[in-house]
């Protein structure tokens, strides 16, 4: 993928950008395929979406893979998210990736093949990929004097797939000055020109934070 270097010289980068890609399911029962079926879709376009990232010199991204609430799925489905989590997750991780996996690794539901980077591996462009997420799980950290995402830097953009309004539980703390900006294109119709939207829109927004 490439993006105009007079485009980006253009607009303001944000340091740490969000990303919510959803929308995997709607997407397979559009295409006549099975709901399971639609999170390995969403493989390749992540990692597109990365390589983008890293050359455009975003120096930080957070990625919802999947919450504690998405394992009340079918089981089927819960399978097929958790295998397209860690393919995504490795692959990443060797294309250079400083990846932090942050979620709940004491439940069953938490893909053992992820556990080593409970800790940050690497000294890339910085990946924190939530797994088995919940916020309540995060925030409760804070009564044994730490947020389990402390590690996680606070966030300028949060781009969202799928249509939805809202954050969905991702990284209340981190998200809290973060601009939204929503596309109605499902995840796995992922294309660069949606990035470089949300690059323009992020650009023209006043960034004052209440100063």
């Amino acid at each position: 993928m490439r993006i105009e270097s007079s485009s980006r010289s253009a607009r303001r980068l944000p340091r740490h950008i969000g990303f919510i890609p959803d929308g995997n399911r709607r997407w397979a029962v559009q295409q006549g395929l099975p709901k399971a079926e639609g999170y390995a879709r969403g493989i390749e376009p992540g990692l597109a979406l990365f390589e983008a990232c890293k050359a455009l010199g975003v120096e930080e991204v957070s990625v919802y893979g999947f919450t504690q609430d998405n394992t009340r799925r079918p089981t089927e489905q819960a399978k097929s998210f958790r295998a397209a989590c860690v393919a995504f997750a490795l692959e990443i991780r060797s294309r250079g990736a400083a990846l932090l996996v942050v979620g709940d690794e004491q439940s069953k539901q938490f893909p053992a093949e992820l556990a080593t980077f409970r800790v940050r591996q690497g000294a890339g462009i910085k990946v924190n990929f939530l797994v088995n997420y919940d916020w309540e799980w995060d925030l409760a950290g804070l009564k044994n004097g730490g947020l389990r995402s402390a590690d996680v830097s606070r966030m300028d953009m949060v781009v969202r797939w799928g249509g939805g309004r809202r954050l969905s539980g991702f990284l209340p703390v981190q998200s809290v000055y973060a601009d939204i900006f929503v596309l109605d294109a499902l995840w796995p119709d992922f294309r660069p020109q949606h990035l470089d939207a949300a690059l323009t829109w992020f650009g023209q927004q006043d960034r004052t934070l209440g100063g």
